[in-house]
C-alpha cells in the first residue's frame, strides 16, 4: 500500500479528483468539464454544484481504480477561489462538503487550500521554475486573470484585468462565431490560419490590463464581415499574448523578480506560447519564461493533492 492525499477541486467548470503519494508522486488523475447548454456562455454557481455532486463520486471511483494501492492519509480540497478572506464562489461547497465527510469517517487530517494555489502548485510539476526563489505565476482562465508574486508559498497579488478575463474573451468570441463552449481550442485552431497584424490596441496601466474593448472591436469586425475568422481569431490571440508580454515586463522591473509562470487554461494554448517566446526572444525579456503541462494547466486537482501532501508533511515535522 501507498500512502497517499486525495485531492479535490470543484471549480466552475470543471470537477477534478487526484491522488498523490506523501512523496509527491502522481498516482491518479480524473476530471470531468461541467456541461454548458449550446450558445451559453457559461454556467449559473447553482448549475454548477449541482454538476459537481453528481460528477464526483465517477472522479473519485476513478482515481481509486487507478491506483488501487493507494491508502488515504488525508484529504485536500479548493474550499475558494483565491487565498483572501473575501473569496468566495459556490461551486467549491460541493468538493469541501464531501471532502471534509470523507476525512471525518477516514479519520484523517482534511486541509483547505484556495483553488488559484492549486492552480500554481500544479504547475510548477516539470515547468522548470525554481521553487527556492521568488517567480512570477500569471493565471490566465475564464474566471482570472492575474498576476501573482510567489514567494516560497505565499502568494501576493500584483494585479490583473480590470474587466474582462482572457478565457471569457476567448470564449464570447467563440459563441459569437457559432463554437461549441468552451471555445478556446476552436478558436485556437482557427487563429493558427492566418497571420496578426496587431490590430487591437493593449491597454496597460502598471501590471492591471483592460480587455473589454477587444471585444467590442473584434465584435465589429464579425458584424460587419471586413474580416475572416481565422483573422478576427488571431488577432485576438495575438492582443492577449502582447498584454500579457506587457503585464509580465512590468511585474518583472516593479518586483526584480527573473522567473515566471503561466498557468490556466488559456495558458495552455500552444499557439500563445508561441507568440509569447517569440516576443519573448525578440524584444529580449530579463525574465525566463515557464509553462505549465497541458494537462496540468486547465483546472485539475493534482496541485490541490500536492499541497495536500506538503501540509501533512509540516504537520509531521512541528
Amino acid at each position: 500500500m501507498i500512502n497517499a492525499v486525495l485531492g479535490i477541486d470543484t471549480s466552475c467548470y470543471t470537477t477534478s479528483a487526484a491522488l498523490v503519494s506523501l512523496e509527491g508522486e502522481i498516482l491518479a488523475s480524473s476530471r470531468r468539464l461541467l456541461t454548458v447548454e449550446e450558445g451559453e456562455r457559461g454556467l449559473q454557481q447553482s448549475q454548477g454544484l449541482f454538476q459537481h455532486v453528481r460528477n464526483l463520486p465517477q472522479m473519485i471511483e476513478n482515481v481509486f481504480a487507478d491506483a488501487p494501492q493507494a491508502k488515504i492519509a488525508a484529504i485536500c480540497a479548493s474550499t475558494r477561489p483565491r487565498p483572501a478572506e473575501e473569496s468566495y464562489m459556490p461551486v467549491f461547497r460541493a468538493g469541501e462538503s464531501q471532502a471534509r465527510a470523507a476525512a471525518a469517517m477516514l479519520r484523517v487530517p482534511f486541509y483547505p487550500v484556495s483553488h488559484q494555489e492549486g492552480h500554481v502548485r500544479a504547475a510548477m510539476v516539470g515547468a522548470g521554475v525554481k521553487a527556492d526563489k521568488p517567480f512570477l505565476a500569471l493565471h490566465l482562465s475564464g474566471g482570472t486573470t492575474e498576476i501573482l508574486l510567489c514567494d516560497h508559498g505565499q502568494i501576493t497579488l500584483l494585479g490583473g484585468s480590470l474587466d474582462l478575463h482572457a478565457g471569457q474573451l476567448v470564449d464570447r468570441m467563440g459563441v459569437k462565431m457559432n463554437m461549441p463552449f468552451p471555445a478556446g481550442p476552436s478558436m485556437e485552431k482557427l487563429a493558427m490560419r492566418a497571420q496578426a497584424k496587431g490590430l487591437i490596441g493593449v491597454s496597460i496601466k502598471g501590471v492591471d490590463c483592460c480587455l473589454a474593448g477587444a471585444e467590442n472591436k473584434a465584435t465589429k469586425w464579425l458584424e460587419t464581415g471586413c474580416m475572416t475568422k481565422e483573422e478576427i481569431a488571431a488577432e485576438v490571440f495575438d492582443f492577449i499574448a502582447r498584454t500579457v508580454y506587457r503585464q509580465i515586463e512590468a511585474a518583472c522591473e516593479s518586483t526584480g523578480v527573473r522567473q515566471a509562470l503561466l498557468a490556466g487554461g488559456v495558458a495552455s494554448s500552444t499557439h500563445l506560447r508561441s507568440i509569447l517566446e517569440k516576443r519573448a526572444r525578440k524584444r529580449g525579456l530579463h525574465c525566463s519564461l515557464h509553462f505549465a503541462k497541458p494537462e496540468l494547466s486547465g483546472d485539475n486537482a493534482v496541485g490541490v493533492a500536492l499541497l495536500g501532501a506538503q501540509a501533512y508533511y509540516d504537520r509531521q515535522i512541528i
